[in-house]
């Protein structure tokens, strides 16, 4: 067999042993059922907003303006789409995300983390009611969540936190000992872990093109190869200049989450961006496929540099992702071998699966480590900064972003009157994520 049609194994990828040309796609696994449209349409001269970035906070904002009765273009750098919107797990969370209930409790105050948690239920509740609202077919599924701890005290702190989350935020969840996770996952690595039952998973790339359709349909427009290259106040609001030419408009959303450049100097300094990477394999033979995942949730663990894994719908192959500690697109193997080595430290019984695709893409991180949406100084609406948990909160703060730019009432959140900080030294902490992801792993791997 000639190197060009060999497809690679987990094994192989762990060692870094793939041969140049091998059968690898560097693309994610999602764009096989929904590649990314081209786009040719021509650009107006005016809409009553312009929202830049395409992912889906765009167009999550996009829709709802045009569901009562706002024109709205959408402008995206590249292909729409191309971004972090249909390169993510499609796993959706509730709740307390980032933080412990305790420690978010001790940063922000009891009344205040009470409401970001249960906004945070209501992000889950938003995104599952426009899938069935829009008929987006997705293959949305609440299969829920299993956590595992990585060490015996992570299940005990687990267990504590999922009591005041469901005293404060009511969300239900159910420990699993180790002497019963073979129930909910076929590997002995872990020390039990958690459920949430209500938590879901989506086919990203799916549900993208699903919006996109339905924008179409309500007469918007998303318009690719059409950076935002300035935006300049006007009488009337703003004009953005774009390669195309200029738009004037009423409103400006900046929805660009990890891309967030220097369009907009003050929130530029409140992102850094940081590489994901996943990797998919190809198809599992029954036999040992049926053991791995047997209630087919979304899955993580309780590392500090987690990894994340699922089945893709309706097929026997696992997504797996990951940290990557950079921001370039790296299309060498070698940039991918840590996420085969822990599906293999999982799962040993995968090491002769083939791997299909690997991909990478950027998340936007805040120096608190929550999402925020408003207005600057200069009238710029925003909604960026969710830190790796983008699918539904992205969606929900699209909504609500939009409902903040029509001066409607529904568009107010817990996280309204959350002060944004800058990073201190913004260029030091771009450059410094590789360092300290690396720092993190060595203590993940030392139990430290």
């Amino acid at each position: 067999m000639g190197e060009e049609s060999h497809v690679p194994t987990v094994a192989e990828l762990a060692r870094g042993q793939v041969a140049p040309g091998a059968k690898l796609a560097y693309q994610p696994y999602w764009w096989e059922a929904a590649p990314r449209p081209p786009s040719s349409a021509a650009l107006p001269n005016e809409a009553d907003v312009v929202i830049v970035g395409s992912g889906f906070t765009g167009l999550s904002a996009a829709l709802t303006l045009l569901r009562r009765g706002r024109s709205a273009v959408v402008l995206e750098r590249g292909v729409p789409g191309f971004g972090a919107s249909t390169r993510n797990g499609g796993q959706i969370g509730s709740g307390n995300q980032k933080f412990r209930v305790k420690t978010l409790i001790a940063l922000r105050g009891q009344r205040k983390a009470e409401a970001l948690l249960r906004e945070g239920v209501e992000m889950l509740a938003y995104i599952g009611q426009l899938v069935e609202t829009e008929k987006i077919d997705c293959h949305f599924s609440r299969c829920g969540r299993f956590r595992a701890a990585v060490r015996p005290e992570h299940y005990e702190a687990m267990a504590r936190d999922m009591e005041d989350l469901k005293r404060i935020a009511g969300v239900e969840s159910f420990m699993v000992p180790r002497a019963e996770q073979r129930t909910e996952i076929g590997s002995d690595v872990f020390f039990g872990g958690s459920v949430l039952p209500g938590d879901a998973t989506l086919h990203p790339g799916l549900y993208h093109a699903g919006l996109m359709q339905r924008i179409a349909d309500a007469g918007g427009h998303v318009i690719g190869n059409a950076a935002a290259e300035a935006i300049s106040h006007t009488d009337t609001g703003f004009t953005v200049r774009t390669p195309l030419g200029e738009i004037t408009c009423r409103n400006v959303v900046i929805a660009t989450n990890g891309h967030t450049d220097g369009l907009v100097p003050e929130l530029g300094r409140r992102i850094v961006p940081i590489g994901s990477g996943l990797i998919a394999t190809g198809e599992i033979g029954e036999a040992v496929f049926s053991g791995l995942l047997p209630k087919d949730r979304a899955y993580g663990n309780t590392n500090r540099v987690f990894y994340y894994f699922r089945t893709a719908p309706g097929e026997r192959r696992i997504i797996w992702g990951g940290r990557a500690g950079r921001l370039a697109a790296d299309t060498s193997p070698k940039a991918f071998r840590h996420l085969a080595r822990d599906m293999l430290h999982v799962f040993p019984a995968l090491s002769e699966v083939p791997v299909t695709h690997v991909w990478d893409g950027r998340i936007g991180y805040t120096y608190d480590e929550v999402p925020h949406l408003g207005r600057t100084a200069r009238g710029v609406h925003y909604a960026i900064g969710y830190c790796g948990t983008g699918v539904s909160r992205a969606t929900y703060f699209g909504h609500k972003i939009a409902l903040q730019v029509l001066g409607d009432a529904g568009g107010r959140t817990a996280f309204d009157d959350l002060a944004f900080p800058s990073f201190p030294v913004h260029s030091v902490a771009k450059q410094a994520v590789p360092v300290v992801e690396t720092w993190y792993r060595i203590r993940d791997a030392a139990n430290i």
